[in-house]
């Protein structure tokens, strides 16, 4: 029972929110969808009554998330830049299973363009992904190389946050999706997106830290 209620006040803190800070409410099923997927885990690992049962997770190999690969474009450009033809050769490494190679195509580009910050960006993703998607010393001078020859571009904040969810940082990724979403224009097309994922960064953690505040029940 005090599961169900926990997710029907998360639940209904979430729409108060919503409505608070006047969420686009075309994007109100997603956030909703995402707050209430974290609520229900919330719940279960929180009843120390329901039995635990081994889940086993199968990691497939040579995947490119489509979705990601769109916003990269939109966020960095397509068609005409470096950095769409770059990540092209890299997408076609992974998805043959040779991450490795993947790497080899960024440092490529870098050599050639080592102004380029979008390149950078793409670079540390890679170093990223290749280490097991743990935050390597490479991963972050590349990161940290794409900040500092574009600081006002949104693009190299929140694939650094992004390298650092999948690293399971999620604190160290937070501001670096609110200064993603900071510097994106506000008419630009992917910056809801961006809302949306640190709305949902932000739920996550605020999961966490009620259930790190909650009693321990003998």
């Amino acid at each position: 029972m005090m599961g169900w209620a926990m997710l029907g006040l998360v639940a209904l803190v979430a729409v108060i929110l919503l409505v608070a800070t006047r969420f686009p409410k075309r994007l109100w099923t997603v956030a909703a969808t995402g707050v209430m997927l974290g609520a229900a885990g919330y719940a279960w690992q929180g009843s120390p009554t329901l039995a635990g049962h081994p889940v086993s997770i199968e990691k497939k190999g040579g995947e490119v998330d489509p979705g990601l690969a769109a916003l990269r474009e939109e966020i960095f450009g397509k068609y005409g830049t470096a950095v769409y033809t770059y990540a092209t050769a890299a997408e076609s490494m992974v998805r043959v299973g040779r991450p490795d190679l993947a790497t080899v195509v960024w440092l490529g580009a870098v050599r050639k363009y080592p102004e380029d910050y979008s390149l950078w960006t793409g670079l540390g993703l890679a170093l990223a992904e290749q280490d097991g998607n743990q935050i390597s010393p490479a991963a972050k001078l590349a990161f940290d190389k794409a900040l500092a020859l574009h600081p006002t571009h949104p693009g190299p904040p929140f694939f650094y946050g992004l390298a650092l969810v999948r690293a399971g940082k999620f604190a160290e990724a937070r501001p670096y999706w609110a200064k993603a979403v900071e510097l994106a224009p506000e008419k630009i097309s992917y910056r809801d997106e961006l809302r949306v994922r640190l709305f949902l960064l932000d739920r996550l953690l605020a999961a966490q830290a009620g259930q790190q505040q909650a009693p321990v029940q003998p």
